[in-house]
């Protein structure tokens, strides 16, 4: 309303015009009151005024009802704000009651009619639309193109009856207008038989109202029978169309709450696959998982393998070391056997210088005999002291014999233990089992052959002893004679001998000293490694206690996944069978539709039986209509004729009256009077 009120008065603006103070003041009263009508009734219109209302009903879409009654509206006025009206979507009831309307105004009118879609109301009254019969055939030729108007009111708008048969013509071609009111003009008797006539065609006028037109009243009635039966015929064919339009709305509801129910059903079944679609990737996610901490746990069992690994190369390492001490211990043998060897050159050349000094130790014989038993004494000595060093020589393979009986012992716990290990292993590892026990073999073979080699050694150092021993008998014979000569030898001998001894017990002494300690090593180096491996066997206890577990799981894992699986299957069974159920109850309904139909079609086919009983019933009563109306025009006639005769009599008796009147004697005495 406040868009209308201001293209008003840009329009006003635009065009140089004053605004009308009455109109933008009803415009400021229906924007208050937020009203879609526009009441301008009683206010004059300059035709100025009535060409900017019309450029603003050209725009207009909000106002769906405009009076403009009693606005002495002039022709010019009224052809510009109709013109306005041509094309406009949103005004439903024009009133232009009192404007005094004549030809150009009905002819205006005729093109809105013809041109305007959305008006309904029409009132004209008060108006001199029938005065010039041309302009209004135009205006009844707009009435008859238009389908939307349903009420038009022509009350005292001066029609005659050539008024009424353009209006008859227009209402057998028009099927929309309902409401007509006639009163008040000068139809008359031939005007209503035509418009009798017309609505024997039109099957759309429900109301029409013909007061005031001097019709006789069989044809006022015959006009209310006719818009009785439309009436008649329009509230049965409104009762089809609300049963037709109640059975459509129930078959529609059936239909969406089949539908309905049909989504509902689909929505469950989603909502069940997307449960089942979640168990699945749960069971699937715990399943990885405890992939996961399978391989995790095969990793570990990897690493400890390669501990294992680790511990047999230590092992090696240490069995190495052992052969490196087998190796100084045959260095040391052979050092000996060096020494032995010099000590028996050393002899030969005392030998070589004896028989040169035999002359000489025969004159010291007296000398030697008694430094005899001196010399014994040293013999005896020096033969304590190699029973010492054999003594010796025996403890060195006692301690020989018992560090390769303990390293045998530890190579036997170890190998018992690395099979027991590898026992509890996967089979992959047997084939590394073998390799270890061929290099175990192997090593035992090479000590085995070590000692065998240390033993014929001990042999021949004995074989070299007691060579000795004989040697030293002969050298005990030559000595007797080589005393004198010998004893300042000896002594230089014993001299050397006595450092040699020192310097070689010395040496012997740190060799056994490096022994111990490498003997303590590897003592620690074996207690490490049953360490290792008594954790190693505690590990791999406890991963095959944690490998069960987890195979526990899993076979609990699956026997879950079986259930869900079997829970699955229950469910879709069951709702296949609430799906068959439904599809029943489907059918059952369709085929109750089907029913409904049935009736719908034998209920139509009643309604065409009774519509064209109908039809012959109102046909016989046009046609009784019809005779009835021939017996009555022939019974005007008669009356007419009647009258007429009796007007004749009247007149016959009158002029009989008069001269019987004038020839009596009251005639005489009247006459004078006169």
């Amino acid at each position: 309303m406040e868009d209308f009120r201001w293209t008003y008065l840009q329009l006003c603006k635009e065009g140089g015009v004053e605004p009308q103070e009455s109109v933008v003041a009803q415009l400021q009263d229906s924007r208050a009151a937020h009203s879609s009508r526009l009441d301008l009734s009683g206010h004059s219109l300059s035709t100025d005024t009535c060409s900017i209302l019309a450029r603003a009903f050209q725009k207009d879409a909000v106002f769906t009802e405009v009076s403009l009654s009693d606005c002495m509206l002039t022709e010019e006025g009224t052809k510009m704000l109709l013109a306005g009206l041509f094309h406009n979507i949103s005004v439903k009831c024009l009133d232009l009651k009192g404007n005094n309307l004549r030809s150009t105004g009905a002819e205006v009118l005729g093109k809105l009619l013809g041109c305007n879609k959305t008006l309904h109301r029409l009132v004209l009254e008060w108006n001199a639309l029938g005065v010039w019969e041309e302009s209004f055939s135009l205006f009844c030729d707009g009435l008859a193109s238009n389908n939307t108007l349903t009420h038009l009111d022509l009350r005292n708008n001066q029609i005659n009856h050539h008024g009424a048969s353009e209006l008859a013509l227009a209402l057998r071609r028009n099927s929309t207008l309902q409401e007509l009111d006639l009163r008040w003009n000068n139809i008359g008797l031939l005007g209503g038989r035509s418009l009798l006539e017309a609505l024997q065609k039109n099957k759309s006028v429900i109301q029409l109202e013909m007061a005031g037109n001097n019709i006789p009243s069989d044809i006022l009635k015959a006009l209310e029978q006719s818009t009785g039966h439309n009436s008649e015929r329009e509230f049965t064919l409104r009762e089809s169309r609300n049963k037709t339009h109640v059975l459509s709305r129930e078959i529609q509801s059936l239909k969406e709450e089949k539908g309905r129910q049909f989504l509902s059903l689909m929505e469950t079944i989603d909502r069940q696959r997307e449960e089942m679609g979640r168990s699945t990737k749960s069971s699937s996610a715990q399943i990885g998982q405890l992939q996961q901490a399978l391989n995790e746990r095969k990793s570990a069992i990897n690493s400890l393998t390669a501990k294992l690994q680790m511990t047999e190369a230590a092992l090696a390492l240490s069995e190495q070391k052992g052969q490196s001490m087998g190796e100084v211990l045959c260095r040391m043998k052979a050092e000996k056997e060096e020494q032995k060897e010099q000590q028996s050159r050393l002899r030969k050349k005392q030998e070589e210088e004896s028989s040169l000094r035999e002359g000489k130790l025969h004159r010291e014989i007296q000398n030697l005999m008694e430094t005899n038993g001196q010399l014994r004494s040293k013999v005896e000595e020096l033969e304590c002291r190699c029973k010492s060093q054999q003594q010796q020589i025996f403890e060195l393979k006692q301690e020989l014999t018992n560090s390769t009986a303990e390293l045998k012992m530890r190579l036997m716990k170890a190998e018992d233990r690395l099979e027991s290990e590898k026992r509890r292993s996967k089979q992959a590892l047997e084939d590394m089992e073998t390799l270890r026990h061929k290099e175990v073999e192997n090593v035992s073979q090479h000590l085995e052959e070590s000692e065998r080699a240390l033993q014929e050694r001990i042999f021949k150092l004995e074989a070299q002893r007691i060579q000795l021993e004989e040697e030293l008998g002969k050298t005990k014979a030559a000595v007797v004679t080589e005393r004198a000569q010998a004893e300042e030898e000896l002594g230089k001998v014993r001299t050397q001998m006595r450092l040699e001894e020192q310097e070689h017990v010395s040496s012997l002494e740190e060799k056994l000293r490096s022994l111990r300690a490498s003997m303590q090593q590897l003592q620690m180096h074996c207690s490490q490694q049953k360490q290792s491996i008594s954790e190693l066997q505690a590990k791999s206890s406890h991963q095959s206690m944690e490998t069960d577990g987890l195979r526990r799981r899993i076979e609990e894992l699956q026997q879950d996944l079986s259930g869900k699986e079997q829970e699955k299957m229950a469910e879709v069974s069951r709702v296949r069978v609430e799906l068959l159920e439904q599809i029943g109850q489907l059918e059952a309904d369709k085929t109750a539709q089907e029913g409904l139909k049935a009736k719908i079609s034998a209920l139509e086919r009643e309604m065409k039986v009774l519509t064209n009983n109908h039809r012959e019933v109102l046909l016989d009563k046009e046609s009784e209509k019809s005779s009835l109306l021939e017996k009555l025009r022939l019974k005007e006639v008669e009356i007419q004729r009647m009258k007429e005769d009796e007007a004749q009599r009247a007149s016959y008796l009158q002029s009989a009256i008069l001269s019987y009147v004038q020839g009596s004697p009251l005639g005489r005495y009247s006459s004078p009077n006169k």
